[in-house]
């Protein structure tokens, strides 16, 4: 039965950890495999044409497995191929973007501030984005150029992560923003650090819930729930993991932002 495959999601490295944490606490009993494109990280420095190849792979490899539904977890891939890839799947794809809509409604002063990978700024859907909500409040976007990276070295509290998380906050905060959106699946990763630079007084917006809920309702429209988790249903045993970079590297950084043995296949394409 259809409604046993798993749901694919992936990214170009371990950033949609953070989206398939919220898949799995909302959708406990729902088969898992996540891919790392960790060979082609990041996405969000690349051209949109070797994106979208990328995502084209990944994808195909999905399909293969008979995935039921796939979940593209990250801004700068959904930016670049989520269009294509619905127009050449019969399942549900579920994509990424940033909260502005909820943002907007969180901030009181009207001044929201958004950190986003430079693909993701570039990109049509996000200016798109953007625009619809600049009427409702003043949209302030910072570039976040190496980020990522420190993430994908599991350098989430080091001063350097700090000092350079603070250049990127600091313009925000003398703005006055008072609502901020994380706007790359790796950012909820040290929104901890985030958190102790801006204050308590600035929201954090992340869009892992909200894609979790989209997740579950395109399941539920299209009859492809998994029936409740049963006795003989190891809950682990439901994640898969696999990455198209070098194990010894990537295996220690997973197992670490996922809490728990990841053991990931070495995945070759």
């Amino acid at each position: 039965m259809q409604s046993e495959e798993a749901i694919g999601v992936f990214d170009s490295g371990v950033g949609g950890l953070s989206v398939l944490a919220h898949i799995r606490d909302c959708l406990p009993h729902e088969r898992l495999f996540y891919v790392a494109d960790s060979a082609f990280m990041p996405y969000g420095c690349k051209s949109n044409q070797l994106v979208e190849e990328r995502c084209l792979s990944v994808a195909a490899f999905f399909a293969e497995k008979k995935c039921k539904a796939m979940v593209v977890a990250c801004n700068t891939a959904t930016a670049a191929a989520v269009h294509h890839l619905r127009a050449m799947y019969d399942i549900p794809v579920i994509g990424m973007e940033p909260a502005l809509k909820p943002a907007v409604g969180f901030s009181r002063a009207g001044v929201v501030g958004i950190l986003a990978t430079s693909g993701t700024v570039g990109s049509e859907k996000f200016r798109r984005l953007k625009d619809r909500y600049a009427l409702d409040a003043t949209l302030i976007v910072q570039p976040c150029p190496g980020l990522v990276e420190q993430i994908e070295k599991g350098d989430l509290d080091s001063e350097m992560t700090r000092s350079m998380l603070g250049s990127f906050l600091q313009p925000l905060m003398l703005q006055g923003v008072d609502t901020l959106v994380l706007g790359c699946t790796h950012y909820p990763f040290v929104a901890p650090l985030i958190r102790e630079i801006v204050g308590e007084t600035i929201a954090i917006v992340d869009t892992g819930d909200a894609i979790a809920r989209e997740v579950e309702r395109q399941l539920q429209l299209n009859n492809l729930l998994r029936s409740p988790l049963r006795l003989t249903d190891d809950r682990s045993a439901l994640v898969k993991f696999g990455t198209t970079g070098d194990i010894d590297q990537v295996e220690p950084l997973m197992s670490q932002l996922w809490g728990k043995d990841t053991s990931p296949k070495q995945l070759l394409f």
